[in-house]
């Protein structure tokens, strides 16, 4: 029941935060592809707890264990099932919970839909659940790396902190070299800096990620419901805290006449793989009728503010009395830097699946 991602590279995850381990089973991964535990491994290190003071300090390892699928470094075809040990679990600093909603938190909607919560780090709810997501991705990269296909997400914004430049003015390789993952390092010292009074006031922020995919050929995407856009939509909307999905112009295409929003089209003097087109704008981020135009696709995800804070706030308990309730242990102060890599697997197994869909389309 909704913990399966993909048609033909499929991932199905279990898994609860302060449980004995997460994984998943993927499912559709051609044989042949050759697996690179390490490049795998520094994936799941990216998303991983404890990187700096501006996440949260649980600490842990997120070793990735294979248990099949895979035979001397190559997959096999079949089901590629794999867990990942919590290994610092403090349930204890989630007792006071036992009884009480969280605000903007998943318990109340939880306790209504099944009469019976997890209470423990949110249980399945958890954003600690993403890690299975981020190995399926890392996979489906690994996929994606024999086409060329490039993603880079990196943080555009946090609370009113916004990095305006274009991402074609972006060099990507420098999004890991700072704590919250934004290529521009001006700007990613005023965000650090705002995420860091925030969380000194026992409060989080919230903010954007942008992500880019290039070198997708043209054609991928399927009409009318799966529509590419229409599936990377739903997988960042997946994601705990995210709030809102736009592609390409989004929202501000809304200013714009046709005239002015119309990608126009010319023959490329160089013919290559995309189809011997250029488009002079790409407003249309990358997708035409939900199918990819072999243009850069790009979009924003917006991410609230975490709901744990360390001030004291009004909730009910399960009896439906007023309490009072004040987060305790160790939170995000904000969700964006260890989410750019849960937006890059997302939107990786989004595009494997599409990849390996288009191979029936056609003679």
């Amino acid at each position: 029941m909704s913990n399966t991602i993909g048609t033909i590279f499929r991932l199905t995850t279990f898994g609860e935060s302060h449980g004995f381990a997460l994984g998943g089973v993927i499912d559709g991964c051609p044989a042949g592809l050759e697996i690179d535990p390490d490049f795998i491994q520094s994936e799941l290190y990216r998303r991983s707890p404890g990187q700096s003071k501006i996440v949260t300090q649980r600490k842990e390892g997120d070793k990735v264990e294979f248990l099949s699928g895979i035979y001397e470094g190559k997959t096999t075809g079949t089901p590629i099932g794999f867990i990942i040990r919590n290994e610092n679990q403090k349930s204890q600093d989630y007792d006071h919970l036992q009884d009480a909603y969280r605000p903007s938190h998943a318990d109340y909607t939880y306790d209504k839909k099944y009469g019976i919560r997890d209470h423990n780090g949110g249980g399945r709810a958890s954003a600690r659940a993403t890690v299975s997501s981020v190995a399926g991705g890392a996979i489906a990269k690994l996929l994606l790396k024999k086409y060329g296909i490039q993603i880079s997400a990196y943080t555009s914004q946090v609370g009113d902190v916004k990095l305006l430049k274009n991402y074609k003015d972006l060099d990507f390789s420098k999004t890991e070299s700072n704590a919250v993952r934004c290529p521009d390092e001006l700007i990613a010292e005023t965000m650090i800096k705002k995420i860091e009074q925030v969380r000194k006031e026992g409060d989080t922020i919230g903010g954007v990620i942008t992500c880019v995919v290039q070198n997708v050929p043209a054609g991928l995407g399927e009409p009318v419901f799966d529509k590419l856009h229409a599936d990377l939509g739903k997988a960042m909307l997946g994601i705990n805290a995210a709030k809102g999905f736009e592609i390409g112009s989004g929202f501000e295409g809304v200013k714009m006449r046709g005239s002015e929003h119309n990608d126009g089209i010319i023959p490329d003097p160089f013919p290559k793989e995309k189809g011997g087109v250029i488009f002079k704008s790409n407003n249309s981020g990358g997708v035409l009728g939900g199918i990819s135009n072999g243009d850069d696709i790009y979009f924003r995800v917006a991410f609230k503010p975490v709901a744990t804070i360390m001030q004291e706030q009004e909730t009910i308990n399960s009896k439906l009395e007023a309490v009072k309730l004040a987060g305790k242990g160790r939170h995000d102060p904000c969700v964006l830097p260890r989410a750019v890599p849960i937006v890059e697997a997302m939107t990786a197994m989004i595009i494997a699946d599409h990849l390996l869909r288009n191979r029936s389309s056609k003679i």
